[in-house]
C-alpha cells in the first residue's frame, strides 16, 4: 500500500470529495428547487443556498469576507434580499433536496449500492470530527444535523469537507497576499486562459478586472505577456500545498484502514458524477 502524506491525501481526498461538493454549483436540481421557492435566478439560489447556515441577521459585508473571492458588491447584491423571498431554513432544507435528487439522478443504479452507505458513513465520521476554529462556513454548516439516509449522508459530509478545504484554503489566499478576484486571476492564468475568458470573473468591467491584472504584473506575477511569471507559478503551487495540509486534518478522525475504504468506494462514485457533469457540459 502506497504510504500517504497529509499533503497527498488532502489531494487523492480532493478530486474524490469535489465532485459531490459540486452538486449545487454544477446540477440543475438544486438551483430549481430553490428557484420554485421564490428566488430569481441562479445568483439568489447560490447566496440563499450557501450563505444560509450564517442566518439571515448575518450582513452582506460577513458574507463576502467569508467567501472571500467574489467581487465587493456582489454579495450585497443578493444579500439580506434573498431572505425577503426565503427564510435561511427554507433555502437549507429545498438546497439539500435537490442536491440528494441530483445526487441520485447522476449515480443510477450506484446510488444504491451497499459501497456508497459505508463510504457515508466514513465521510461523516471524518466531516464532523475536524476542528471548527478559524473556518467559519465549515464552522456553520456543522451547526446543521446529520441526516440518517445514505444518500443524504454523503451529500452532508461532502458539503461539509469541501468548505472545511475552502476555509483553508482562504487562509492560504490570504498568506500569500492573494486576493478574491486576484485568485480567479491566478487559476485562470495557470491553466492556460485568460482572465477576462474565465467564467468568475468574465462579467467584471473590463476596467475592473484590468486593474487587477495590473497589480499582479505590478508585483511580479504576471509577465510583459499576460502570463505567469516563475514568481506567479510558485505562488500558486505554495498556495495548493498549503492548502492541501490545512485540509489533511479532516481525515485524521480515520484510521488507515478506514482511509483506504473510503477512497475505494468513492472512487466509483467520483467517476460517476464526472462522467455526468461531462455529458452535460
Amino acid at each position: 500500500m502506497t504510504q500517504l502524506t497529509p499533503g497527498t491525501t488532502a489531494r487523492r481526498m480532493y478530486g474524490l470529495i469535489e465532485p459531490i461538493g459540486l452538486i449545487p454549483y454544477a446540477a440543475h436540481e438544486p438551483a430549481e428547487a430553490l428557484m420554485a421557492l421564490g428566488l430569481r435566478n441562479y445568483w439568489d439560489t447560490y447566496f440563499a443556498g450557501r450563505a444560509a447556515p450564517l442566518g439571515r441577521d448575518v450582513p452582506a459585508g460577513v458574507v463576502h469576507a467569508i467567501f472571500y473571492n467574489f467581487a465587493v458588491g456582489e454579495a450585497a447584491r443578493h444579500v439580506p434580499r434573498v431572505w425577503d423571498l426565503i427564510t435561511p431554513e427554507a433555502a437549507l432544507a429545498a438546497r439539500d433536496r435537490g442536491c440528494v435528487v441530483a445526487l441520485r439522478r447522476m449515480l443510477g443504479d450506484l446510488a444504491d449500492n451497499t459501497s456508497v452507505a459505508r463510504a457515508a458513513d466514513l465521510a461523516v465520521k471524518a466531516a464532523t470530527d475536524a476542528r471548527t476554529e478559524g473556518r467559519p462556513l465549515y464552522a456553520a454548516w456543522r451547526t446543521q444535523p446529520t441526516p440518517e439516509q445514505p444518500l443524504e449522508r454523503l451529500w452532508y459530509a461532502g458539503n461539509l469537507l469541501r468548505e472545511h478545504r475552502g476555509d483553508g484554503h482562504v487562509v492560504a489566499l490570504v498568506a500569500n497576499g492573494i486576493g478574491g478576484t486576484e485568485a480567479h486571476v491566478l487559476h485562470a492564468l495557470s491553466q492556460g486562459m485568460q482572465a477576462e475568458r474565465f467564467g468568475r470573473v468574465s462579467h467584471l468591467p473590463h476596467a475592473q478586472l484590468a486593474a487587477v491584472v495590473d497589480g499582479m504584473r505590478d508585483r511580479g506575477l504576471i509577465g510583459a505577456d499576460g502570463w505567469l511569471t516563475p514568481d506567479g507559478r510558485a505562488i500558486k503551487a505554495r498556495i495548493e500545498a498549503l492548502t492541501d495540509d490545512l485540509a489533511a486534518s479532516a481525515y485524521d478522525a480515520l484510521d488507515p484502514n478506514e482511509l483506504v475504504q473510503l477512497i475505494a468506494d468513492l472512487e466509483p462514485i467520483a467517476a460517476a458524477l464526472n462522467a455526468a457533469y461531462e455529458a452535460e457540459s
